[in-house]
């Protein structure tokens, strides 16, 4: 039996260009389902250790502190464009919004506004130990950013006070 028959066929079955193009596809196939699926599969397999993020909204009026105060969000867990994600508000604050403002002489003070509060939310999730960009869903947590604290029924957006990753 010939390697390759008259006809150009390899072991009579298949052509050697048919055989090319199959090879090619399988490997575009395995190229697309390793970009797909190999982050999922590395952080299934890696340990996981806990994040704990402090979030704080500040100057919140008082339409959405008595929101915060009729509806808690303890407890509740965080969405990330239309699915939940592996991220739960663990306590809530309410505190007084303080900000600096120069007064008649000049000086610069510290005073608190009558209205407006700082919501301080406290947020837990685990994270791959080891990892370059802790994130909750699709957003990146490091203290200093923009997080928008969305849950089934809330959301707003607030700034990363600190990040706690255990060890």
């Amino acid at each position: 039996m010939k390697i390759i028959n008259e006809k150009g066929k390899l072991f009579g079955l298949i052509n050697i260009v048919d055989l090319l193009v199959l090879i090619a596809a399988v490997a575009v196939a395995a190229g697309v389902g390793y970009k797909l699926f190999a982050p999922q599969i590395k952080e299934s397999v890696q340990p996981q250790v806990e994040l704990t993020a402090i979030v704080r909204v500040r100057g919140a009026t008082p339409f959405l502190v008595a929101e915060v105060e009729r509806n808690s969000q303890v407890g509740k867990q965080l969405v990330s464009g239309n699915s939940y994600v592996n991220g739960t508000i663990e306590d809530m604050k309410i505190e007084d919004y303080a900000q600096q403002v120069t007064t008649a002489d000049g000086r610069i003070v510290t005073a608190v506004d009558p209205d407006k509060k700082d919501i301080v939310f406290t947020i837990k999730t685990t994270v791959p130990k080891g990892t370059a960009t802790p994130s909750i869903g699709t957003q990146e947590v490091r203290a200093g950013r923009t997080f928008i604290v969305k849950t089934n029924d809330f959301e707003t957006s607030g700034n990363i006070d600190s990040v706690d990753i255990a060890e």
